[in-house]
């Protein structure tokens, strides 16, 4: 049975050169770089080239990469320390954030005194701009903090980060943006980019779990959120996790090489996957922006209502094919998803994503259509 992993939204295999670069510090180099003496020196040294290799990639000074253990403390650091350390009184955020960001600014708001304001949203999932400025402007000088995410982490839609950072500064509110779904699949330039904060998960993009960065620019003010050493350049308190750190560093080196070449790949196979179900089933449709602007590695399909959605992704799981219904984060919850229960609460059917990676291929893409054609009743299949 050939199997084939479309899930790329929740994990990625990790690269072989990645765990290549790992190895010497999971076994040789395991020096605390803490430590005073040669074997610490060795691994300080190796994380702060990694720290100098990650900001040169996204055109920022070393001191504004904080090495996290991923995306979901990097933005519950900047929620919490914005209202703790910096006098954010009003958090703008959308109904279609990562939990990371929404419950954050739930809980701020029940036990902080935080005013939350929810952005309404386009029928795509792009936020809307006139009601962004209208809340910008009834909150202006009061202290805000902005938080969109680059990418939606289900649906793919993509926001203009320089559209919305420029509004923000503006109005003089602070903006933060998750970019775990982005970072490694588009370029960003920080010094021009009119963000103040942007976050990473390393797996996301062929390197290992349990890394990832806050990007804070400099002066922005956040005091740390774990306390009890002066890792991170007193930013962040723990030994250093050396051999993610290496990891993030060169999955981050080789998603940036020939990065165009990688996004033309994985763009043509969500075309073809888009074109080969129109031409397969009857009653398909897709969730989220339909234009190319959208993030090329997340295709959201809307299945038609036949009775067998509820079961379509063990079906699907059965046939050796991964792939997800919505936010692996929330995996093993019977909720329903957040994000198409924003956007579209009456729309029936099933709803499957499909993420791919620079691993994928077009002969995985045709086998889970002809999987597709098998499972749904005969009369939904086109002849």
């Amino acid at each position: 049975m050939m199997k084939v992993y479309f899930d790329n939204a929740a994990t990625t295999p990790m690269a072989p050169e990645v765990l290549e670069a790992m190895l010497p510090y999971m076994q040789d180099h395991f020096g605390n770089p803490s430590a005073i003496h040669a074997y610490g020196r060795k691994t300080r040294a190796a994380v702060e080239q990694a720290r100098r290799q990650v900001a040169a990639l996204l055109n920022c000074a070393p001191g504004e990469i904080i090495f996290t253990s991923g995306g979901t403390e990097a933005d519950n650091m900047v929620l919490g320390g914005a209202v703790r350390d910096l006098g954010v009184q009003h958090i703008i955020t959308s109904p279609i954030e990562h939990h990371a960001v929404e419950s954050t600014a739930e809980q701020l708001g029940k036990e902080n005194g935080v005013t939350v304001h929810w952005v309404q949203l386009e029928a795509d999932g792009k936020p809307d701009r006139t009601h962004l400025e209208e809340l910008l402007k009834a909150t202006k000088g009061q202290g805000v903090l902005v938080s969109l995410m680059h990418a939606n982490n289900e649906i793919g839609t993509r926001i203009d980060l320089q559209a919305i950072g420029s509004l923000c500064r503006t109005y003089g509110a602070l903006f933060h943006s998750d970019t775990v779904q982005t970072m490694g699949h588009y370029h960003f330039d920080l010094e021009k980019l009119p963000v103040d904060f942007i976050t990473c998960a390393a797996h996301k993009f062929h390197g290992p779990k349990g890394i990832g960065f806050l990007y804070m620019r400099s002066g922005a003010g956040l005091k740390p959120m774990i306390i009890g050493g002066s890792q991170e350049r007193n930013m962040r308190a723990g030994t250093e996790n050396i051999y993610g750190i290496v990891g993030l560093a060169k999955a981050m080196e080789l998603a940036y090489t020939d990065l165009q070449e990688h996004q033309r790949h994985v763009q043509g196979l969500k075309d073809l996957m888009k074109e080969r179900l129109l031409e397969a089933l009857s009653g398909i449709g897709f969730n989220g922006d339909p234009s190319s602007d959208a993030l090329y590695t997340v295709l959201n399909v809307r299945f038609p209502d036949d009775g067998k959605g509820e079961m379509l992704i063990y079906n699907l799981d059965i046939e050796g094919i991964a792939c997800s219904g919505g936010s692996a984060c929330s995996s093993g919850s019977n909720k329903g998803s957040h994000v198409l229960g924003a956007l579209y609460p009456e729309r029936p059917g099933a709803n499957i994503r499909f993420s791919f990676s620079r691993y994928s291929t077009k002969e995985e893409v045709e086998h889970v259509v002809g999987v597709l054609k098998r499972i749904f009743v005969p009369s939904l299949v086109k002849a």
